[in-house]
């Protein structure tokens, strides 16, 4: 077919990435995350696409059934088939049959023990359908034979033929229970026709949805063939995204892979540098340190002599003023006795004039900043963090070579997608469908003619059923109406004699029609319910499917039927249930045909995206970090000058020492404020004068000469500290740090390979898994989005409804009305002989005379229900005369005992 050349077309081209996942689970690695700062790091996440979403196609038919009112007679019907066959669908009995007769079955065969066990199988799951045809073919044959029996039988006065009626005591019981008879059986009857006229009347009712199903479903195959280029088109476009990003990334593979090399090498490279930096900026603090120590020792030396000079004046001078005769006074002698033991605490503690200068440390220091080991250890810096830089200078030309090939690559794929006439075809096809669709509407007119004259029929058969039910109607109406209790049966009124014709007409036209609806009702009854049973029903729950996907069906060597009817290839494992369920999950056409086993995926693939000229490109990515340098021969003789500088060599214990020491003995401003309390204790005068102005000049060499001097011990003796801790262990320091950069050094230039190497294969994996990304989203469109086969499922759920809602189901509840009409005919017919009886002029009538009273009529009284009825005597003298034909009259005891 048409159709199924072009899906095969239309779907070549999807089928190309149908491989993709295999490549994937065959090229991918896992990805672990780092658990700590010690294990090798591992390649970042590669960063999700946004390719978008196919343009998808809206479908308008909506295959779905909901009978209504009239469903309520649809599942009555169910549930009759239900009792009549309550086997379950059999599925292993057809398979049989099929498979054991594909040749055809000749008559010879019958007698093979396989067929003969089948047929008894098949006769035993149809013995329900086979029970009630039969009962149906006795009807058609033995009603007409009855009817003409009756018809024989009252010709010779029989069979209720005889125009005398005989009195019975119950005669106005047995008539209300005949009326009431015949009203109950004519209104079921009434049902019955109701039922049929409604099935009728909904095949007609739905020959509207029946046009605009099929109207859907062939505009929702347009949408489909008319969609699916827009969507190839799409997928194919969206390449580009993919290309894009690994373009971007070349682009950027400097900060990308230079970044991520520069990352892994900087956990031992930065802090090397970072150590030697520090050193750099302890140099100028060393520096600094020792112009503190010389500088404030300096200050200390000159210090020293002016307040040893200050102080020996000062003491002198005081001694002079306690060798005033004032002193020798017996009250004063005491207090400048004691201010005279204390002359000698006027002196200096410390000596820093034998402490040894740092000059010779500091001019080697300063010979050593004259290199600037900052600007070196900046320039390491620099030149390892120009990996990117250096890393994309390197990678230069594979990036421009891996451009060309993405460029190839593009161009490879947009030329496969065209390999194929896929618009052609659906082109061809979109005509097919709107001739298709011409032709389909062209029998509308003979469809609603054809449908018109079934209807038609329908309404002829069951106006025959009407035409019993009107005379019955018509009988009863007249019957009761001209019913009179107190007329014998020989002058009944022509109202209440026409109902008893009427009733009897109606009886002749049931015998003539009745054999004639249950022949229909028997017809309609095998074929509905059959196709009902083997069709229907399994389509609903899917179980024709599974025959029809059984393997080895319908030829010994071939397997599968569908792929072989399709492609030519019966053992692609590909089912009409799996096909039907994928449509209707709405899934891409490509994933429901299976299409995948049906092409090459890999020669593809190999070729384009994953093709070795690519993969080599990538490999060959190698960056050499040779040229980074991280501290130049300068800077390595720096810091071992700065090792060698002598700072390590001056005595540090010897300030220290001296610095621990006061600048004298004792504190002079207590000594002042000790003479000043001494001097209060004289009495006034000019020694006590004298000895306050002592204080004086006491306070003051403290505040002028002390002070400074405090504050350049402290000075000194922070930079002291400073300088020893910094010397302590300089040249180990110097030296750990030179093996630190030689080991970064080393490692850059010699060990870092399998860095790059790692670091360029995760690159490379993520270029590859912006790849891997595309391909897995088309092969997910192709398989849920692209050429979605919803209208196939719609097709055929579409002919699920027309053929079994639709036409089915109407039929059975058809003959199911019409039969119950035939069925209820049969007590029509015999109520209607016995009531007829109690309408019609009868020609004789029983007459009963009063042996006591001649001439005059006597009455009987018969009780019904606890009435009285009055039953009269005929008052003419000789009925024998006058009714010739009526038989001899029965005794008063028969009459008596008579039922």
């Amino acid at each position: 077919m048409l159709w199924t050349s072009w899906l095969v077309l239309l779907l070549c081209w999807g089928a190309t990435t149908s491989g993709e996942q295999q490549a994937e689970e065959r090229d991918g690695t896992p990805v672990e995350a780092r658990a700590e700062p010690q294990r090798q790091r591992s390649p970042p996440p590669v960063e999700p696409l946004d390719f978008g979403f196919v343009p998808a196609a809206v479908y308008d038919t909506h295959a779905y059934f909901e009978p209504g009112p009239i469903g309520l007679l649809f599942h009555m019907v169910h549930a009759f088939l239900y009792v009549v066959q309550p086997n379950t669908f059999p599925k292993d009995l057809i398979i049989k049959v099929i498979q054991q007769n594909m040749g055809g079955i000749k008559i010879e065969e019958w007698r093979k023990p396989d067929n003969v066990v089948l047929l008894l199988q098949t006769i035993y799951y149809e013995a329900g359908f086979l029970i009630c045809a039969t009962i149906g073919i006795l009807f058609v044959v033995l009603v007409p034979i009855i009817a003409l029996c009756f018809c024989v039988c009252r010709c010779c006065d029989n069979c209720g033929g005889e125009m005398h009626q005989r009195q019975r005591k119950n005669v106005d019981c047995q008539r209300g229970f005949y009326t009431a008879l015949l009203v109950a059986t004519s209104i079921f009857m009434s049902l019955g026709v109701f039922i049929a006229y409604a099935a009728n009347h909904n095949v007609s009712a739905q020959i509207k949805n029946t046009r605009r199903l099929i109207n859907t479903n062939m505009r929702d195959l347009k949408t489909f063939a008319n969609n699916t280029p827009t969507q190839i088109e799409y997928m194919t476009a969206q390449y580009t995204t993919a290309k894009n990003k690994v373009l971007s990334d070349l682009d950027n593979i400097g900060p990308l892979l230079g970044g991520r090399i520069h990352s892994q090498l900087e956990r031992e490279v930065v802090p090397s540098l970072d150590n030697a930096l520090r050193m750099a900026g302890a140099m100028r603090e060393t520096k600094e340190a020792l112009e503190n120590v010389s500088s404030s020792l300096e200050v200390l030396q000159e210090g020293t002599a002016k307040l040893q000079a200050s102080l020996s004046g000062e003491r002198a001078s005081l001694s002079n003023t306690l060798s005033d005769p004032a002193c020798t006074n017996g009250a004063v002698s005491s207090t400048c006795n004691t201010i005279r033991s204390t002359l000698a605490q006027l002196g200096i503690n410390s000596d820093y004039s034998k402490l040894p200068d740092v000059n010779h440390a500091l001019v080697n220091v300063n010979t050593v900043l004259r290199t600037d080991l900052s600007n070196i250890v900046q320039k390491g810096y620099s030149s390892f963090n120009d990996t990117p830089q250096l890393v994309k200078e390197q990678t230069k030309n594979i990036v421009s070579g891996v451009k060309g090939m993405l460029d190839k690559i593009g161009i490879e794929i947009n030329g496969f997608s065209k390999m194929f006439p896929v618009e052609a075809s659906l082109t061809n096809f979109t005509v097919f469908l709107t001739q298709g669709q011409k032709n389909i509407e062209s029998f509308y007119p003979q469809i609603d003619q054809m449908d018109f004259y079934r209807w038609v029929s329908c309404v002829a058969v069951l106006c025959m059923v009407v035409l019993v039910l009107a005379f019955n109607t018509l009988g009863l109406l007249c019957g009761v109406c001209g019913y009179d209790e107190q007329v014998t049966p020989t002058t009944r009124g022509c109202l209440s004699n026409t109902g008893g014709n009427l009733l009897m007409a109606g009886v002749g036209f049931s015998f003539i029609s009745v054999w004639v609806l249950m022949a229909i009702v028997s017809t309609l009854f095998v074929i509905g319910g059959n196709v009902e049973k083997m069709v229907c029903e399994p389509l609903a729950n899917r179980q024709l499917f599974k025959i029809i996907d059984t393997p080895f069906l319908v030829h010994p060597a071939k397997k599968n039927f569908l792929p072989g009817m399709l492609f030519q290839n019966p053992n692609i494992e590909l089912t009409l249930g799996g096909m039907y369920r994928d449509c209707y999950e709405n899934n891409g056409l490509y994933h429901s045909l299976q299409l995948e086993t049906m092409f090459n995926i890999n020669s593809f693939l190999n070729r384009t995206v994953y093709n070795k000229d690519l993969a080599k490109v990538l490999e060959g990515v190698q960056v050499d970090l040779q040229d980074v340098t991280l501290l130049e021969q300068a800077g390595r003789d720096n810091l071992i000058n700065f090792a060698n500088s002598g700072i390590g060599h001056i005595n540090y214990e010897a300030y220290l020492t001296e610095l621990n020491k006061g600048v004298t003995i004792s504190d002079l401003l207590s000594f002042s404020t000790d003479l000043e309390a001494q001097a209060d204790q004289l009495p006034r005068g000019a020694l006590e004068n004298a000895l306050k102005g002592h204080a004086s000049s006491i306070r003051q060499i403290h505040r002028d000469q002390v002070v400074p001097m405090e504050q350049a011990m402290s000075t000194l003796s922070q930079s002291i500290k400073q300088l020893q801790r910094m010397s302590n262990d300089l040249t180990v320091k110097a030296t750990n740090i030179l093996s630190a950069i030689d080991a970064a050094e080393y490692l850059i230039t010699h060990n870092a390979s399998h860095v790059v190497k790692r670091e360029t294969k995760g690159f490379t994996e993520n270029l590859v898994g912006y790849f891997k990304q595309y391909t897995a989203w088309v092969k997910h469109s192709l398989s849920s989005e692209v050429a979605q086969c919803k209208p196939i499922s719609n097709i055929v759920d579409s002919m699920e409804i027309i053929g079994c809602s639709f036409i089915v189901d109407s039929v059975n509840t058809f003959w199911f009305g019409l039969g119950g009409c035939c069925v209820l005919l049969i007590p029509s017919i015999i109520v209607s002989v016995k009531l007829a009886k109690y309408y019609r002029r009868m020609d004789t009538e029983d007459v009963f005379e009063d042996m006591g009273n001649t001439g005059n009529h006597g009455e009987q009284l018969c009780g019904i229900h606890g009435d009285l009825a009055v039953v009269s005597i005929s008052p003419y003298p000789n009925t024998l005369t006058r009714f010739p034909r009526a038989s001899a009259p029965p005794s008063y005891a028969d009459w008596e005992g008579s039922p």
